[in-house]
């Protein structure tokens, strides 16, 4: 498990791949595999094709994160499994699910059809996706009920476990924010892997770091207000107005002046009202109150 504050490796935990023997089989393959798939590999020290297929295979399987475990097992040293399996040339390779052999292929293949074969082997397993969805649901839990803590340690084991789960990515980084810690919080995001880097649920997080950056320079909301109050055409005291009420948790309040920037001068600022607007509907989420209405509001403004 990654202790809070570390960044999540990408690197696979120990004992994904290992070499299996007559002794070990039933252990490290039909027993493991009740609860992680396994794929063995047949291979022979002399066997050409085996050379490229074995680190391949590896490859693949140290991508897939735990997903998926690989036992290499030696013909010529564990003969009895061969012939037990039926192995009548190498390089075979085998999936096995719940303690049976359900799929496989045999000779050399392409590097496509190998993480394909990983890749579907690994899906056989939806016992550990269920886990950890769970996992983030409770640390989402926690980050509402303010135990920021526990809950960027949930979201940090997640990801030991699936380095590319966007939904624990994006709630590190939400966790970071709550903690008042905006440079980790950056940190994270820069170091988002590829794949998730522009996924919603990172979007969200990136959203809300531009906020709490913006809150941090906001002034006192009653000053503010004074401003506004005396000339309720001054943007820029509204805009700011907005960003200290978003800091104090009232993002009705903010998203509401916005839309009075938005409907006394759409285009001030290049438009700031409005990308304002769509920065904290990104960091709320889809499905927030606040959302729902400021956009339809919003929206009944743009097109009146």
């Amino acid at each position: 498990m990654l202790e809070f504050g570390q960044t999540p490796a990408a690197g696979p935990d120990a004992g994904l791949i290992s070499d299996v023997t007559e002794a070990t089989f039933m252990a490290d393959v039909v027993e493991a595999s009740q609860t992680v798939p396994v794929i063995v590999d047949f291979w022979a020290p002399w066997c050409g094709p085996c050379k490229t297929l074995g680190p391949q295979l590896e490859a693949a399987v140290t991508a897939a994160g735990g997903k998926v475990k690989m036992a290499k097992v030696d013909v010529d040293q564990n003969q009895q499994i061969a012939a037990q399996l039926r192995i009548q040339s190498i390089p075979t390779v085998y999936a096995f699910w719940q303690g049976q052999p359900v799929d496989g292929f045999q000779g050399a293949v392409s590097a496509a059809e190998v993480k394909d074969f990983v890749t579907r082997t690994a899906a056989l397993n939806t016992s550990e996706a269920d886990g950890l969805a769970e996992a983030v649901a409770a640390a989402e839990e926690m980050l509402e009920a303010g135990a920021a803590v526990d809950a960027a340690q949930t979201f940090a084991a997640v990801l030991g476990e699936e380095p590319e789960n966007a939904a624990a990515y994006g709630g590190l980084v939400r966790a970071h924010v709550a903690l008042e810690e905006l440079d980790q919080a950056e940190d994270l995001l820069g170091a988002a892997p590829t794949a998730i880097a522009t996924s919603s649920e990172v979007e969200a997080a990136r959203a809300q770091v531009a906020l709490a950056r913006q809150a941090a320079d906001a002034g006192p909301v009653a000053d503010l207000t004074q401003a506004v109050e005396a000339n309720p055409d001054d943007h820029q005291a509204r805009f700011d107005l907005a960003a200290a009420l978003l800091a104090n948790g009232d993002s009705q309040g903010a998203v509401d002046h916005l839309l009075e920037i938005f409907r006394r001068d759409r285009d001030w600022n290049d438009g700031a009202a409005r990308t304002q607007l769509f920065t904290i509907f990104d960091a709320a989420g889809p499905k927030d109150p606040v959302t729902l209405a400021g956009r339809r509001k919003l929206s009944s403004m743009i097109f009146a």
